[in-house]
């Protein structure tokens, strides 16, 4: 049994941060489960963009569920408990989320570079089947890394101090409690973040910096606009995301981390989440449509039910 530490060093903020915490929690259930919604039952909005959108608002509400509930009972609580197995299967959640949003992060990417940078073969390029394929690659990614570090970091003794010193069960904190030489595991987090996070971001960023080129040849002012604001909007949580994932899993035992490294977690796993269906979709045109025309056809067939 282990003890999870989480914002009790801010005793006298405890009911704020449940308030704040709760209410981003209901925007990011409330947002992710609406794009799923819309992009499932608007024809017009059968797209690849929304398609890797909805499974992106999926992501979103598991990785959430995984972690929010819990801190939220613990912000309330005093004695904050968690068992051995239920950290580990935390832990393996975290890891396969967050490795199956890298990758689709980076194939929503390469979706816009293709949409804008190659228009005339964006139908054939982005088909149902390349689509799904895709999709399934991106979840199927994080199930082997999520196994291995999960295993071997709990196949580790244990010792002294039972405390995490975080809001959930990640790495860092896990592998603080330790007592024995983690070297070549923290060597493999080290080449597994590279090659997950930071590659991908890079290859990412190239990815716009071609869009942005194109987008700027565009000969429609309105275009332009349009393009360009989906891009940097989706470049910015994209940055977001994989920056400070890639902060926290680079150097896990870092001495630096350790009093900032709750800050920089509740950014990925509150703010991010929250975020998400806002910039991405829901001050989209196209979304707003599909939502008044949505919950416009509920509401018109309420209104004519027979009495």
């Amino acid at each position: 049994m282990s003890f999870l530490l989480g914002f009790s060093h801010l005793a006298t903020l405890q009911v704020f941060l449940f308030e704040g915490i709760l209410l981003m929690f209901l925007i990011t259930m409330t947002g992710n489960f609406l794009i799923i919604l819309v992009a499932t039952t608007d024809p017009a909005l059968h797209t690849p963009m929304y398609y890797f959108l909805k499974n992106l608002a999926l992501i979103e509400i598991c990785f959430t569920l995984n972690i929010v509930p819990k801190m939220l009972v613990d912000l309330l609580l005093e004695r904050k408990v968690i068992s051995f197995s239920a950290c580990a299967l935390q832990l393996y959640f975290v890891i396969f989320f967050v490795t199956s949003e890298c990758f689709l992060l980076g194939a929503m990417a390469y979706d816009r570079y293709v949409a804008i940078c190659h228009p005339l073969h964006y139908t054939t390029a982005m088909n149902r089947r390349v689509c799904l394929h895709m999709v399934i690659a991106c979840w199927i990614a994080g199930i082997p890394l999520s196994v291995g570090l999960t295993g071997w970091l709990f196949s580790y003794p244990f010792c002294g101090s039972k405390e995490i010193k975080h809001f959930f069960c990640d790495i860092a904190p896990v592998l603080d409690l330790v007592c024995s030489d983690t070297y070549l595991f923290e060597l493999l987090v080290f080449i597994a973040t590279v090659l997950i996070v930071l590659i991908p971001f890079v290859l990412i960023a190239a990815s716009y910096i071609q869009i942005i080129h194109a987008i700027l040849q565009m000969p429609s002012s309105e275009g332009r606009r349009k393009a360009f604001f989906t891009c940097i909007a989706h470049l910015v949580v994209v940055t977001l995301f994989y920056c400070t994932t890639g902060l926290i899993h680079l150097k896990p035992k870092s001495r630096l981390l350790v009093k900032s490294r709750k800050l920089v977690a509740l950014s990925y796993t509150v703010v991010t989440p929250m975020l998400n269906p806002i910039i991405y979709s829901l001050r989209n045109k196209e979304v707003k449509h599909a939502l008044r025309k949505t919950f416009g056809k509920r509401q018109f067939s309420k209104m004519n039910l027979p009495r």
